[in-house]
C-alpha cells in the first residue's frame, strides 16, 4: 500500500512539473489592448482568448520549441517561434490587415470596372446599358471624366492626348489594331464584344510600370475566367445579327461569338449625307477557350473580322466628291497563362499576334498595307508579406509593316519598316498600414529601330484620410514611338515622351462614389514635319513639345433614389501642342476645354423595363480660318447630344431593346473644310463638316437559352 501511494504521488508530481504557463498581452500598433484575440500553440488544443485588457494565460504540456499563433479579425495573423519556457509575459503587437475591404487602394489616374473590384466606378453591364454606348466598351468609357468628345472619330482621346496615345490590352497582352476601320466623319467602334469581358481597368494617367508605349492612357480588358453555365445567345438587330454559345466540360470551357453587320437595309430607311456605292458590312467572330489547372488558368482568345465598303463624300474642292473604298481583314490571337506556384510566388505571361491587311482606294490612288505584330510577356509576382509584394518581368514587341502605293503616276512603290522593342520592368507594392500604401516601379525599354534605351520611373502613393475617403499622388515618365504613318517614311527618330503628375481624392460610401482629380502632363520630343501630308520628301525631327493640365470630377449614386442609377462626369482641359506640321503652339483640334456627361438608368417594375438616358456636352474645338490671321484661330460651336434607350423584358430570357442617339437632333458641327483657292473677293469658301447622320436608331431582339432559364444578355438588368 505504501508503495502504491508513493508511485501515485510521483506521477502527480511529474505531471505537475510538465505543465508550463504561457502568458502575455496583445495590443495593436497604437498600444491599445485587443479584446477577443485567439492565442494558441500551433498543432495543439492549448490556447486562450484575450481579456478586455488584452491579457491571456493558459497552460500546456508541450515542451521545447513551439509556434505561438495570434489571430484576430482585421489584423494580420502573427506567429512567434520560441521555446515554451520563453513564452511568458510576452508582449504581442498585431498589425492591421492591409488586405481588408476598408484598406487603402492605389487609385490615382485609374478607373476600375468589375464586380470583384474594391472600388468599382463602372460595371461590365454598363457597357451595354449606357444609352450612348451602343454596346461598345469605348462608348461607355467616353462617359467618364478625362475623355474628350470627338464624335466623328469614335476612339478614346484622353487628357489632351491623341487616340493613338491610348493603348489597349486583353488579359495583359497588347492589341495592336483595336478599332474597326472607317473613313472621314464616320466614327469607328472597338472590335471586341463586351460580353466576353468581366473586368475593365481604365488608367487615364500614371499607370503601372508593367505597361509601356502609351503617352496618355492604358485600357485593360480581362476576359471571363470561367462561365457559370452553358448557354446560347441570339441577337437580331436593325443592322444585322449575332449568335453566341458557351460550352463547359470539366475544367474546360469554350465561348464563341459571331456577328454579321450590314448597313444597307438601315440606309434604305434612314439616308445619311454620304453617297454609298457599297454600304458598310462586316463579318466578325470571337472565341475564348479556358482550361483550369489546380492552381492556374490557361486562356486562348482569338478574334477575326473583315470589313468592306465604298462611298463618295462631299468635298468642297472636288466637284464630283471624294470617292473612297476600303477592304480590311484583321486577325488577333491572345494566349495567356497564370499560376499560383505557392503561397509566395505567382507566374503569368502570354503571347499576342495581330495580322492586319487593308486595301484603300482614294480617287485614283490605291494603298495596300500589311501589318504583322507580336507581343510576348513573362511576369513574376513575389509576395514577401501582406505588406510587401514585388512584380517584375520582361516583354518583347515586334512589328513588320509593309505598304504598297500606286496611282496614275506612281507604279507599285513598296516601303515599310521592321520594329523590335525589348522591355523590362519591376514594381513594388508596399503597404505601410491600412491607411498608407506605395507603388513604386521602373521600366526600361530598348528600341532596335532607334538603337536607344529609355528609362521610366513611376510611383503612386495613397493615404486613407477617413473610413470612406483617401488621397492619392502619382508620378510617371512615359515613352511612345511614332506611329506607322511616320515610321514608314523615316526611322531616324526618337521616342516621344510625357511626364504625368496626378493628385486624386476619392470618397466611396454605400452605393456612392465621388472622385476629384487634377493633373499636369508635360510632353517633349514630339515628331514635327514640314509638309501637309507625310511622304518621302517630308523632313521629320523630334523638336515638338506640349502640355496638358486639368481637373476631372466624377460622381455616381445608385442607392439614394429607389431603382435609379446615375453618374455625372465633368472635365476641364487646358492643353497646347507644337507638333506635326503646326506652325506654332496651339490647342489641338481634337481637344475640348469643357466636357460634361450625365448618364441615368431607371428600372420600372410595372413595365418590366429599364429606361436610360445619356447627355453629352463638349465646348467647341479649334480650326483654322484662312480668311483670318493665325493658326487654329477659331472654335466650332459646342457639341450637344441626348441619347435614350429602353430595354423591355418580354420574358426572363427575351429582351426587346430600343435606342436613339442624339434623340433631339442637335445640329452638331465637327469642323470646317475650306476651299484651296480664294474666290474673286479674296475669300476662301467653306463647308461645315457635319456628322454623316444627325441621329442613329437601333432596334434589337436578344434571346438567351440557358440551363438556369432565368438569366439574359443584360444580366437581368
Amino acid at each position: 500500500m505504501k508503495l502504491a501511494l508513493t508511485l501515485l504521488t510521483l506521477i502527480i508530481s511529474t505531471l505537475g512539473l510538465s505543465q508550463n504557463t504561457i502568458s502575455g498581452t496583445v495590443t495593436d500598433t497604437n498600444n491599445q489592448p485587443v479584446l477577443g484575440a485567439n492565442v494558441y500553440l500551433d498543432g495543439t488544443y492549448d490556447g486562450a482568448s484575450t481579456l478586455a485588457d488584452g491579457s491571456f494565460s493558459f497552460t500546456t504540456t508541450a515542451t521545447g520549441q513551439q509556434r505561438l499563433v495570434t489571430s484576430f479579425v482585421s489584423f494580420e495573423t502573427l506567429t512567434i517561434v520560441k521555446t515554451v519556457t520563453a513564452l511568458k509575459n510576452i508582449k504581442i503587437v498585431l498589425k492591421e490587415d492591409v488586405n481588408t475591404l476598408d484598406a487603402v487602394v492605389i487609385s490615382a489616374g485609374t478607373f476600375a470596372a468589375g464586380d470583384n473590384s474594391k472600388v468599382s466606378v463602372l460595371k461590365p453591364l454598363d457597357v451595354v446599358t449606357t444609352a450612348s454606348a451602343l454596346g461598345d466598351f469605348v462608348g461607355a468609357l467616353q462617359t467618364l471624366p478625362g475623355t474628350t468628345t470627338v464624335s466623328e472619330d469614335g476612339r478614346l482621346f484622353v487628357r489632351g492626348g491623341e487616340a493613338e496615345e491610348t493603348q489597349i490590352f486583353i488579359d495583359g497582352m497588347r492589341v495592336f489594331t483595336p478599332y474597326a476601320p472607317t473613313t472621314n466623319n464616320i466614327p469607328t467602334r472597338g472590335r471586341y464584344s463586351p460580353f466576353l469581358f468581366d473586368g475593365i481597368t481604365f488608367s487615364t494617367g500614371g499607370y503601372s510600370a508593367e505597361y509601356g508605349q502609351a503617352l496618355s492612357s492604358v485600357l485593360e480588358l480581362n476576359t471571363i475566367n470561367q462561365p457559370d453555365q452553358e448557354k446560347t445567345d441570339i441577337g437580331i438587330m436593325s443592322v444585322g445579327a449575332s449568335l453566341g454559345n458557351t460550352q463547359i466540360w470539366g475544367k474546360n470551357s469554350l465561348s464563341v461569338n459571331a456577328s454579321y453587320i450590314n448597313l444597307a437595309p438601315y440606309l434604305e430607311l434612314f439616308e445619311d449625307r454620304n453617297d454609298w456605292k457599297k454600304p458598310f458590312q462586316t463579318v466578325s467572330g470571337e472565341a475564348v477557350f479556358r482550361h483550369k489547372t489546380d492552381n492556374g488558368i490557361l486562356k486562348l482568345y482569338s478574334a477575326f473580322d473583315t470589313s468592306d465598303f465604298s462611298l463618295v463624300q462631299e468635298d468642297i474642292n472636288l466637284e464630283d466628291g471624294l470617292s473612297f473604298a476600303l477592304n480590311n481583314k484583321n486577325f488577333y490571337f491572345n494566349g495567356s497563362y497564370k499560376e499560383v506556384l505557392n503561397s509566395d510566388w505567382t507566374i503569368s505571361g502570354g503571347l499576342s499576334y495581330t495580322y492586319a491587311k487593308g486595301k484603300v482606294s482614294i480617287i485614283d490612288s490605291k494603298i495596300n498595307t500589311t501589318e504583322n505584330s507580336i507581343h510576348a510577356k513573362l511576369k513574376l509576382k513575389y509576395r514577401i508579406s501582406n505588406r510587401f509584394k514585388l512584380n517584375f518581368g520582361a516583354e518583347q514587341f515586334a512589328t513588320k509593316f509593309n505598304e504598297n502605293y500606286n496611282d496614275q503616276v506612281i507604279d507599285n512603290v513598296n516601303y515599310g519598316y521592321n520594329n523590335n522593342l525589348t522591355a523590362a520592368f519591376t514594381e513594388a507594392d508596399i503597404f505601410f498600414s491600412k491607411k498608407l500604401a506605395l507603388k513604386a516601379g521602373f521600366r526600361a525599354e530598348y528600341s532596335q529601330l532607334f538603337d536607344k534605351v529609355t528609362a521610366s520611373p513611376r510611383a503612386s502613393l495613397a493615404y486613407k484620410t477617413g473610413s470612406k475617403s483617401q488621397l492619392s499622388l502619382a508620378y510617371g515618365n512615359f515613352f511612345q514611338q511614332p506611329n506607322s504613318a511616320i515610321l514608314k517614311f523615316d526611322q531616324n527618330l526618337e521616342a516621344q515622351q510625357a511626364q504625368h503628375y496626378i493628385l486624386n481624392y476619392q470618397f466611396n460610401s454605400d452605393g456612392k462614389i465621388f472622385r476629384a482629380e487634377t493633373y499636369y502632363k508635360k510632353y517633349s520630343d514630339f515628331v514635327k514635319y514640314d509638309s501637309d501630308f507625310t511622304n518621302f520628301e517630308t523632313d521629320f525631327d523630334n523638336s515638338g513639345s506640349g502640355y496638358a493640365k486639368g481637373i476631372d470630377l466624377f460622381f455616381r449614386d445608385n442607392k439614394s433614389i429607389n431603382n435609379i442609377d446615375y453618374w455625372v462626369s465633368y472635365s476641364f482641359l487646358d492643353t497646347a501642342r507644337n507638333y506635326k506640321n503646326y506652325t506654332t503652339s496651339a490647342q489641338p483640334n481634337f481637344a475640348n476645354t469643357h466636357n460634361l456627361s450625365v448618364v441615368g438608368k431607371y428600372w420600372i417594375d410595372s413595365w418590366k423595363s429599364q429606361v436610360g438616358l445619356s447627355y453629352n456636352f463638349a465646348s467647341g474645338r479649334t480650326y483654322t480660318d484662312p480668311n483670318q490671321t493665325g493658326f487654329l484661330n477659331q472654335k466650332t460651336k459646342s457639341y450637344n447630344s441626348l441619347s435614350v434607350n429602353w430595354a423591355y423584358l418580354l420574358s426572363p430570357q427575351k429582351i426587346l431593346y430600343f435606342s436613339v442617339n442624339n434623340a433631339l437632333g442637335f445640329k452638331n458641327i465637327n469642323g470646317y473644310q475650306y476651299a484651296n483657292t480664294a474666290d474673286l473677293n479674296g475669300q476662301f469658301n467653306r463647308r461645315a463638316l457635319r456628322p454623316a447622320a444627325d441621329q442613329f436608331f437601333f432596334v434589337g431582339f436578344f434571346w438567351t437559352i440557358s440551363e438556369k432559364g432565368t438569366d439574359n444578355q443584360l444580366d437581368n438588368l
